[in-house]
C-alpha cells in the first residue's frame, strides 16, 4: 500500500502585483492556514517519509510548515519545477517516480490541477474545488510506484481549513 497526501499551497499574496507568479509569497490567512493543516496530519500520526513540492514559493513555504510539523528531514525534501501549475498526467508521471523506499510522500502544487486529479480517483463525492491548504489524502493499492494511476487509486481523505474537525 503506497499513500499521498496532495496539498494545494496556502493562500498567497498578491499585495506585489510586479512579483512574477512563481515568487508570490503566502499571505496572512496562508501562514496562518499551513501550520494548522500540518498540525491536523499530525494529529492523524501521519509518518510521511518525504514529500515533493513545486518549486513556486507558496508551494514551498507551504511544504516547510508540513516538513516542521511532520518532522520530515530537510535530506527528503525534493522540488521540482515541473509540479509548477501542472495538470494531472504530469502530476501522475511524477508520482511514478517517487522512490519505493518510500510508502507515504506528500506533493505539494497547485489547482486546477489539484481539483482535477481528486476527482479522477476513486471517491464518493465530487469535489467542485480544493480550497488553499486542502488536502486529498490517496491509497494505492500498489508495491511499487511506477505502477500508480489516478484511476486505480482512491481517494481516502479530504481535508481543508475551513472544515469542522
Amino acid at each position: 500500500m503506497k499513500t499521498i497526501y496532495f496539498v494545494r499551497h496556502a493562500k498567497s499574496s498578491w499585495d506585489d502585483i510586479s512579483l512574477d507568479d512563481h515568487d508570490r509569497p503566502l499571505n496572512a490567512r496562508g501562514k496562518r492556514d499551513a501550520p494548522v493543516m500540518a498540525d491536523r496530519l499530525a494529529e492523524l500520526q501521519v509518518i510521511a517519509d518525504g514529500l515533493i513540492s513545486s518549486t513556486a514559493k507558496r508551494a514551498k513555504d507551504t511544504s516547510e510548515a508540513f516538513r516542521l510539523a511532520l518532522n520530515i528531514s530537510a535530506a527528503n525534501c525534493q522540488y521540482d519545477r515541473s509540479l509548477y501549475h501542472a495538470w494531472p498526467a504530469s502530476i501522475e508521471k511524477r508520482v511514478r517516480d517517487v522512490s519505493d523506499d518510500w510508502s507515504t510522500v506528500l506533493f505539494f502544487g497547485h489547482n486546477p490541477g489539484y481539483t482535477d486529479l481528486a476527482n479522477r480517483l476513486q471517491h464518493n463525492a465530487y469535489i467542485g474545488n480544493v480550497p488553499t491548504c486542502g488536502i486529498i489524502m490517496v491509497e494505492a493499492d500498489i508495491d511499487n510506484w511506477e505502477d500508480f494511476s489516478f484511476a486505480e487509486a482512491r481517494r481516502a481523505g479530504y481535508f481543508y481549513p475551513k472544515q469542522q474537525v
